[in-house]
């Protein structure tokens, strides 16, 4: 197996999507619901909140959607161009929040370094805003690493249609089938298997599960900290175990 370019999602697989996105979705919900607690909560659970865990189920609009899928969710009686403006009014706060509010997962950004490192090139696919993922892999510390980040807004057709990972096949002149593609939820995967990418690698940080991804993934693992270590497996390098999370 000849990897050479890395394609990461960004929140689950970078970032630690609750720590992160709860408080700034709760803010989301309280302006769609004009100030009601209550329909903001109801909002919330309508784009995927588990109530009573406080967090994300696996593939909801809220985990794996775009804003325009949002908007459309909580705001289905508005006219296309009503929607527009909040759109473009979500995708400024998403990413100007979700930047200054990003939490890193553990051993994520040395993960990075060391990836760059060998010579791959990294970068990043995900829902959310281009200037959203900019902003975050500043706020990371590590933007200088990335070739390139893709947004919905990015691209003709989003995950988990594979024009995200086909536009950074080309600029990084390698074949998809060179190209791995990280993700926590199944769109991400389901982009790598549509796309024919050389490698789907489903990790457990984010919203996704066993149950959701097993059945897309090529390799499951507990974070991209494992990466590294199943790449020199399966290239025949000299890594003589599995990590101790890696779910095959």
């Amino acid at each position: 197996m000849a990897i050479k370019a890395i394609l990461f999602d960004k929140d689950g697989t970078l970032i630690d999507f609750e720590k992160t996105w709860l408080a700034i979705g709760e803010r989301m919900a309280m302006k769609a619901a004009d100030g009601d607690p209550e329909r903001a909560e109801r909002l919330l659970e309508r784009g995927g909140l588990d109530r009573v865990n406080r967090c994300f189920k696996p593939d909801s609009v809220f985990a794996a959607g775009t804003n325009a899928e949002i908007v459309a969710l909580w705001y289905p009686d508005h006219s296309p161009a009503e929607r527009q403006i909040l759109i473009r009014e979500f995708d400024s706060f998403t990413a100007e929040e979700g930047a200054a509010q990003a939490v890193a997962l553990p051993g994520v950004t040395d993960t990075i370094a060391l990836l760059h490192k060998r010579g791959l090139s990294l970068g990043v696919a995900t829902n959310d805003s281009t200037a959203g993922a900019e902003k975050t892999l500043l706020s990371l510390g590590i933007a200088q690493m990335f070739a390139a980040a893709y947004g919905y807004d990015a691209v003709a057709n989003p995950k988990p249609a594979p024009d995200a990972l086909h536009a950074f096949a080309d600029l990084c002149g390698v074949r998809p089938d060179e190209v791995a593609m990280v993700g926590d939820n199944r769109h991400d995967l389901e982009m790598a298997k549509a796309g024919g990418a050389g490698l789907a690698v489903g990790v457990l940080s984010g919203t996704g599960t066993r149950a959701s991804l097993g059945s897309l993934a090529d390799v499951l693992l507990a974070s991209v900290v494992d990466l590294p270590r199943q790449l020199d497996i399966l290239s025949g390098g000299t890594a003589a175990a599995p990590p101790p999370h890696l779910d095959i």
